[in-house]
């Protein structure tokens, strides 16, 4: 494990682009205090089976739709699935440049895990 007094190494970058805000989706690997020092929040989200996490933004019809088809699309979804199930749920979700980021997205397969049952692990969209 590593030390966790030790600075995180992205503090100044993080500075340079005004971040307020750091979603930490791993185990700590430094010291989070170390960076709220720095008036940056972090907040922690390892990804854990049996986890669930709800996604919004102001209108939701943009990022928080993104977000979510980022995280279908890393569950083994085909990009043009995610959003047609999204619009299901959304309509109008996306605009133009959304989607041709998502259509160019290549999944790291980060979020493709079972539950202690063997069960593949389920999403709901609201």
């Amino acid at each position: 494990m590593a030390r966790m007094n030790r600075p995180a190494p992205f503090i100044e970058e993080l500075k340079k682009y005004g971040v307020t805000t750091v979603v930490r989706v791993c185990e700590a690997t430094y010291d989070a205090a170390l960076v709220v020092k720095e008036g940056i929040q972090v907040l922690d989200w390892p990804e854990e089976p049996g986890c669930c996490i709800a996604v919004h933004c102001v209108a939701g019809l943009g990022r928080a739709p993104v977000l979510v088809a980022l995280a279908l699309i890393e569950c083994g979804m085909k990009y043009e699935d995610a959003v047609q199930f999204i619009r299901q749920k959304r309509r109008g979700a996306f605009n133009s440049k959304q989607l041709f980021y998502l259509e160019k997205y290549r999944p790291k397969m980060r979020l493709r895990f079972k539950d202690s049952n063997g069960h593949r692990n389920n999403c709901c969209i609201q």
